[in-house]
């Protein structure tokens, strides 16, 4: 089986590399630029740039995946449909962002509404399949939570794709930082003799975001989109929870939750206060950018972040 992850790993490494070689010509020729928003100076000379990139590295992730592992098991057609069914309904929000040509596409209340849906359907899935056990982080232990899966579930999945999502702000930061975060994921699985298709699912998209990642560094040749980061955020969850690992997502996936975190505490004190910040920007890698670090030191930080504390999770996992 150890073949098999590293199988794909690479399979999807060369996968992603050639559909973002194919695809980012579409998109220049399609004008499927980016559009900046206003308030982030720094990224005005980003306009233009091609979106909707997490085509690439989805599709090579789920097809490796697909390859790979072939036989009918319904955690693993469940995630595999979950994250292209996120990838979708990102890929409507870029295209109404492109189409209307400003930086606002489906509505708050939209995406939250399929999340909700979402959510709540695997949280069923969960109880009914008995996939109610979490490893508890840093420890040996389990604990079976039960019907309370099901509030957790819909807890995994907006807090996740949401922080995915906001961690998506500049070049090479979300996919540099889903890496080690999908990386230690899938070692989690194997050292706890868990679902392995889960585990090919992770390596799949650990060597496809590699591959993106030669496109997405700054200075960035090609955006993920909400069509990449949403997709991120739902496979995460789903991996986590059906894994059992839901609550390593606090750990491994800190940075993806210092994203929402600072974003909640910008706006509430914000309003409490009467206009006052905490941060310069929100989220807070914008405010590090504010600070004058440069955007290539910001990812580099947000991966050796995750990296470490994935590598801490793995040896306490032993």
């Amino acid at each position: 089986m150890v073949k098999t992850y590293i199988l794909s790993t690479i399979v999807a490494f060369f996968a992603s590399f050639l559909f973002c070689l194919i695809l980012i010509p579409i998109l220049r020729k399609l004008k499927a630029g980016q559009n900046i928003l206003v308030y982030v100076e720094e990224h005005k000379s980003k306009g233009g740039t091609p979106t909707m990139g997490g085509l690439a590295f989805v599709f090579a992730a789920i097809l490796t995946a697909i390859i790979l592992f072939h036989r009918v098991h319904k955690p693993f057609i469940l995630a595999i449909a979950i994250g292209l069914a996120y990838m979708c309904v990102g890929l409507l929000d870029d295209f109404l962002k492109w189409r209307h040509k400003e930086n606002l596409g489906l509505r708050a209340w939209q995406k939250l509404v399929f999340q909700l849906v979402i959510a709540i359907f695997v949280g069923i899935y969960c109880v009914k399949a008995r996939l109610t056990t979490l490893y508890i982080p840093f420890t040996r232990f389990r604990l079976n939570i039960g019907f309370w899966m099901l509030p957790l579930a819909v807890f995994v999945f907006l807090a996740t794709v949401n922080a995915v999502n906001l961690t998506d702000g500049l070049d090479g930061l979300a996919a540099g930082t889903s890496i080690p975060f999908f990386g230690t994921l899938g070692m989690l699985i194997v050292l706890q003799k868990g679902d392995g298709s889960l585990s090919i699912i992770s390596f799949a998209l650990v060597g496809a975001l590699i591959a993106y990642l030669l496109f997405n560094t700054f200075p960035a040749s090609v955006f993920m989109g909400d069509t990449g980061s949403l997709s991120l955020g739902g496979f995460a969850a789903c991996i986590a929870l059906f894994s059992g690992n839901a609550l390593y997502i606090l750990t491994i996936g800190v940075c993806f939750v210092f994203s929402v975190i600072s974003v909640l505490v910008q706006v509430i004190y914000y309003k409490v206060t009467g206009g006052k910040r905490v941060f310069l920007m929100a989220p807070v890698h914008h405010h590090f950018q504010k600070k004058g670090y440069s955007e290539s030191k910001i990812a580099y930080g947000y991966f050796v972040t995750t990296l470490v504390l994935g590598a801490i999770s793995l040896l306490t996992a032993i």
